[in-house]
C-alpha cells in the first residue's frame, strides 16, 4: 500500500513579506505547496512560485473561505489524501505540520486543529477572549470540545470535504467546515501548538465578519433544535 499523499494549502492576500520564507520551511518538509493568491496587488504570487509552490490566482479579492474552496477543489481533483491548511501571515510553524498529521491518523480524527489556547498568554488579549467565546459556542453546537475554533493551521482529511457542502466566503467558512463536518459525526481533536505573532494587520472586519458567524451559527442551530 502506497503512502498517504498531502499537501499544505495557504490562502492569502497580500503576503509578500511572509510567503517566500513561509514556501520555503514548508517545502523543504517535502511537501506539496498550493498557495491561493486572493486578489493580491503586491508580489505575494510571483515570490511564492519562486520558491516551488503552485500558485492559483483570483483575480479579485473574494475572501479567505472563497480561497480555501479554491484549494480545497484542487487538492481533491489532485487525489491528496489530506490537505494541511495554514496562514499566510507566517503565524504558524511548519514545523509542527507532522504533529497534525500524525494526531489524524493516530486518533483516525477527519480534522486535527492546531490549539493555540495552549499557550492563550502569547496571544493578543482582545482575540484570546474573541477566540474563547467563539470556541465556547462552536463546541457546543458540535458536541466535541474544540478549544481553538478560529485555527486556521488544520488537518482535514478528504472524505471530510468530498461529504460536505460548503457555501460561506469569508473568515466563517473555518466555522461551517468544523459545523458540518461535526453533523455528519467527523471526529475533531486538538494539538497544541505555538503562533508567531508579527505585527501585520489584520484583514478581520469585526462588525461585518462577527454577523457573517452568527448567520452560520443560527442556521445550525435551526438545523438541529
Amino acid at each position: 500500500m502506497s503512502s498517504p499523499r498531502y499537501c499544505v494549502v495557504i490562502p492569502t492576500f497580500q503576503s509578500a513579506e511572509t510567503i517566500e520564507e513561509l514556501v520555503r520551511q514548508v517545502r523543504r518538509q517535502s511537501f506539496a505547496v498550493v498557495v491561493v493568491d486572493d486578489g493580491s496587488r503586491d508580489l505575494t504570487a510571483s515570490l511564492a512560485s519562486q520558491q516551488g509552490a503552485l500558485v492559483i490566482s483570483h483575480l479579485r479579492n473574494q475572501g479567505k473561505g472563497r480561497a480555501l474552496r479554491t484549494g480545497f477543489d484542487y487538492a481533491l481533483r489532485s487525489h491528496y489524501d489530506g490537505i494541511i491548511t495554514m496562514d499566510g501571515d507566517g503565524q504558524h510553524d511548519p514545523g509542527e505540520i507532522p504533529k497534525l498529521i500524525h494526531a489524524g491518523e493516530l486518533q483516525h480524527a477527519g480534522i486535527v486543529l492546531g490549539n493555540r489556547m495552549a499557550d492563550g498568554l502569547s496571544m493578543p488579549p482582545a482575540r484570546r477572549w474573541t477566540n474563547l467565546v467563539m470556541s465556547t459556542v462552536v463546541s457546543a453546537l458540535a458536541r466535541q470540545r474544540i478549544p481553538d475554533s478560529q485555527c486556521g493551521f488544520r488537518f482535514i482529511r478528504k472524505e471530510v470535504l468530498e461529504s460536505i457542502p460548503l457555501r460561506t466566503t469569508r473568515f466563517e467558512l473555518e466555522t461551517e467546515l468544523l459545523l458540518a463536518a461535526a453533523a455528519r459525526r467527523w471526529k475533531i481533536v486538538s494539538v497544541p501548538i505555538r503562533s508567531i505573532y508579527h505585527n501585520h494587520k489584520s484583514h478581520i472586519r469585526p462588525v461585518r465578519d462577527a454577523l457573517r458567524f452568527l448567520r452560520v451559527i443560527l442556521r445550525y442551530v435551526v438545523r438541529w433544535s
